[in-house]
């Protein structure tokens, strides 16, 4: 396979614009991450966890889940959390079954920061503003579509989307949500759910 980087291919080459394009997107999100990260003295994982733990369940607020989450080691993701302890950005609530094992929550000062740096991801969604309805549902369903192979590939890890659901249904050609018993459309179709349960393979 040549480099898509290759600007003597990678000009007539759609495919490996379009991948070029989502590197310049990926970029654009690390700047406006690291950004974020220096305003607080912060690393960007540990916003990442910050935000992540404001937004999610505790059983998801693991040091084990919180590596698969971001693709990195427990030792990395143990060392922010150290971090972030002494900050006093977070609490410990030991597992009373297992004394190795332990979710994190957010106190108060910590919930501050994480709404705050929520928000880091706003001029990518300015961006978006100037694309009608139908175009960022055909944009969404796309890189859904993406993320799906991608993680098919187990290029990704965890990903909490209907497509890896055991609640999602195909029937005809309409998705059905069987938790929420109701249809799915294209736009309905969810990235990171809450009540989303890891569909078995056959």
């Amino acid at each position: 396979m040549n480099s898509v980087f290759d600007l003597s291919i990678q000009q007539d080459n759609v495919d490996f614009k379009i991948i070029v394009a989502l590197e310049r997107i990926s970029e654009s999100f690390r700047v406006l991450l690291w950004e974020e990260a220096k305003k607080y003295g912060l690393s960007p994982i540990q916003i990442q966890i910050l935000i992540f733990s404001n937004h999610h369940k505790e059983e998801h607020c693991k040091v084990g889940y919180l590596a698969k989450e971001f693709n990195m080691t427990k030792a990395t993701i143990s060392d922010s959390v150290r971090v972030l302890l002494k900050k006093e950005l977070i609490e410990k609530s030991i597992d009373p079954e297992d004394s190795r094992s332990y979710s994190i929550s957010l106190t108060n000062q910590g919930k501050a920061i994480a709404d705050d740096a929520g928000r880091f991801a706003g001029p990518l969604l300015s961006s978006l503003s100037e694309l009608d309805a139908s175009s960022k549902n055909s944009l969404l369903n796309n890189l859904l579509s993406t993320i799906h192979h991608l993680i098919r590939a187990e290029v990704i890890d965890i990903q909490r989307m209907c497509q890896t659901c055991r609640f999602l249904e195909l029937r005809g050609e309409t998705h059905h949500c069987s938790f929420l018993n109701q249809e799915l459309k294209p736009k309905d179709l969810r990235i990171d759910c809450p009540e989303h349960e890891e569909k078995l393979e056959a």
